[in-house]
């Protein structure tokens, strides 16, 4: 397992993270429990969760855990939590304010059976929170010993950069990470995230960086997808739905990741998270796994790193195709400059 920095912190974290989205769902807490025992065991350290994964059981879960395992593996444990969409049906249930915040990470506290998470991710942009707010009330979770850092999650460019400017205008600590979408197939970040986060210096942790289940070569040009995956269960759920993803330019990514596979004698898994998680800015990748044979899978991706030529090979396959402006060739040539 290697290690990097998060963001412009010097808490150092594993280049791959344990996404817990499964626990308590897809995953019960025996196997749960598993994936947390084998991920420590190959030294992985970084654990991200969520209060809304299982409606709270992935925190309540990755609690009994920590309270049942001995120190010198607990204490290595770098843990993340997010808040922001509702847990009840309350008025003010919701969002990034201060009642909501505070409410939803002393409730992420004790589910953890901790008193401190090392990062507290806001879940996703909230349009009717003055974001001042938001902000005061993170730097304050820091300065009260709740939180070590505090990120973001599913912010755009201009979102993520006006929160960052935001917070050095008011003197307030600022955030170190950011958790994007990002895979071979859903580039677009390219654009405007990952330069907004080179500028201030912020670690990406993309997730769904296998697409879903697509990039691990399971499913199948023109052949509707059944049995025990997620698209075998219902293959219009959510973003990575077969109809929405059953195009040239996916097929003409998933035969590329199997050409390199096959080159390097890995699997396509390997060689999609070894992409995601040399690319620019990026710290930590999330790994979601329902069982333990598919997390091993997934950690055998630990070290592995593309070459050149593979990476071209990869990136040109992948590539979005934007429009000529504002983010091709010609929104390029505006930008350039030669002297």
């Amino acid at each position: 397992m290697e290690y990097r920095t998060l963001g412009r912190s010097g808490c150092a974290v594993s280049s791959l993270c344990l996404g817990t989205m499964t626990f308590g769902n897809e995953s019960d807490e025996k196997v749960s429990h598993a994936q947390l025992d084998r991920f420590a065991e190959v030294g992985g350290t970084f654990v991200d969760t969520a209060d809304v994964y299982s409606a709270g059981e992935s925190e309540r879960i990755i609690g009994r855990w920590l309270a049942s395992r001995p120190a010198d593996v607990t204490e290595a444990v770098v843990l993340a939590t997010k808040g922001r969409f509702p847990m009840a049906d309350d008025p003010n249930g919701a969002g990034l304010s201060a009642r909501h915040l505070t409410r939803a990470l002393d409730a992420s506290l004790t589910r953890l059976g901790v008193e401190a998470v090392d990062l507290y991710q806001a879940h996703s942009w909230d349009p009717l929170t003055p974001l001042d707010e938001t902000l005061r009330t993170l730097d304050g979770f820091v300065r009260a010993g709740k939180i070590r850092y505090y990120g973001f999650s599913n912010f755009t460019g201009w979102q993520l950069t006006k929160a960052v400017a935001l917070a050095r205008e008011l003197g307030l600590i600022g955030p170190v990470s950011l958790q994007p979408q990002y895979n071979l197939l859903v580039r677009e970040i390219e654009y405007e995230v990952v330069p907004a986060s080179l500028d201030a210096g912020l670690g990406l942790l993309p997730w769904s960086p296998l697409g879903g289940g697509w990039l691990t070569g399971k499913y199948q040009r023109d052949q509707r997808p059944t049995g025990a995956t997620r698209l075998g269960d219902n293959p219009e759920r959510g973003m990575e739905a077969y109809d929405r993803r059953n195009v040239a330019r996916t097929w003409d990514v998933v035969e590329a990741v199997q050409r390199v596979a096959e080159s390097r004698g890995v699997s396509m898994a390997e060689v999609a998270l070894a992409w995601v998680t040399d690319r620019p800015a990026v710290t930590s990748t999330i790994l979601g796994a329902r069982t333990l044979e598919q997390l091993e899978d997934n950690l055998r991706a630990a070290g592995l790193h593309l070459t050149e030529q593979e990476t071209r090979a990869l990136d040109e396959a992948s590539d979005p195709r934007p429009n000529d402006y504002p983010y091709g060739p010609l929104g390029i040539n505006q930008r350039s400059r030669t002297f």
